[in-house]
């Protein structure tokens, strides 16, 4: 399930007393899952809107790509698998992390290069690991991550496991050789991978239509006969209900399953990219999709929460951004004698 605060998941708690059951008013979930998902995509939406800023003030600095529109696929994954599967993706993985369980403070020091960042400030913004969260990446080769997240899986296999390991690329990477590699073998030997597909419709800033003759990239299993669907991806409940379908398929044996979610970042490949080449009104019809305030405007309308149950899960959401900001900014930076420890299994030759 999603990870939110205390104090959140307090109020959610108490939010959900008078309703738990959403069916009252037709819905398909309770109160307290709605409410789950809108926290979650809150909590990732206002972290990035305070790492953008603090990379216009140069505290942030090299690549950094950011998850604003595609916040309900992070929220209705995690609603779908356990704790015990793994996650892997690409560099656009903030949200992702945080949806694991990687805490803000973690996170913001790692975009500020602070070793008191998830890898100890290491990594930065394209490559968050948490071993403990079963988080992979945060991997900055496009497409790398495909054979990753299939030898992952494989793992699990091997160990008599009922886990799982989602791995998550771009439209873009879905041209990469390596996919095809790794869904041969995985359809092969069936692998239990979730393969995942974020389909935001221009890669790094280029189209699908331009780059591929296929369009339709819910149809890219076919070829080895992998079953295979295309997501909504502004909808947490129907990520949510296809990420459960898909676990339950791959937990019963039957190997790999592949979900195109179709999705939209609001800003650019990165923050240097402008994102010129789409239409101002395409991504205004996104906006008016966005996920968090349609799941906003359903809890309110369905009486799942009060106008000030949810004020107050904005206060203690902006509490937080604004003291992992703190965290960071506080924070040292590594020690030039820390350059390669963590590099090596065993200390480097010319070390010692």
């Amino acid at each position: 399930m999603a990870t939110v605060t205390k104090k959140t998941t307090t109020r959610a708690k108490k939010t959900t007393t008078a309703k738990k059951n959403g069916t009252a008013k037709g819905l398909k979930y309770s109160a307290e899952q709605y409410i789950e998902w809108y926290t979650l995509m809150l909590r990732i939406r206002r972290f990035e809107e305070r790492a953008l800023m603090a990379y216009g003030q140069q505290k942030i600095r090299g690549f950094c790509h950011v998850y604003i529109g595609q916040e309900a696929v992070a929220a209705g994954m995690e609603s779908a698998i356990t704790k015990d599967d793994g996650i892997v993706t690409a560099y656009r993985q903030h949200g992702t992390a945080i949806g694991r369980g990687v805490s803000m403070d973690q996170a913001m020091a790692e975009l500020y290069g602070k070793e008191t960042g998830i890898v100890k400030g290491k990594g930065g913004s394209m490559h968050f690991f948490s071993k403990e969260n079963k988080y992979f990446g945060g991997n900055g080769i496009v497409g790398a991550q495909i054979p990753i997240g299939t030898g992952i899986a494989m793992a699990e296999s091997y160990k008599g496991t009922k886990n799982l390991c989602v791995t998550m690329f771009g439209d873009g990477a879905s041209r990469q050789g390596a996919l095809w590699e790794s869904w041969n073998m995985a359809m092969t030997w069936k692998i239990p991978v979730l393969y995942v597909c974020e389909n935001n419709g221009y890669a790094m800033g280029t189209s699908v239509e331009r780059t591929s003759n296929v369009t339709d990239l819910s149809q890219l299993g076919a070829s080895f006969s992998m079953p295979s669907k295309s997501v909504d991806g502004m909808d947490p409940a129907a990520v949510h209900e296809a990420f459960t379908e898909a676990a339950e398929h791959i937990r019963a044996g039957k190997g790999p399953y592949y979900l195109e979610v179709k999705t939209y970042r609001y800003k650019g490949h990165s923050v240097s990219d402008p994102a010129k080449y789409r239409e101002k009104s395409e991504l205004q019809e996104y906006q008016e999709r966005d996920p968090i305030k349609v799941t906003e405007k359903l809890i309110l309308e369905n009486g799942l929460a009060t106008e000030a149950e949810i004020k107050k899960i904005k206060d203690d959401v902006k509490a937080e951004v604004a003291q992992a900001a703190k965290f960071a900014e506080e924070s040292d930076f590594p020690s030039a004698d820390t350059l390669y420890t963590d590099n090596y299994s065993e200390p480097y030759p010319f070390l010692t």
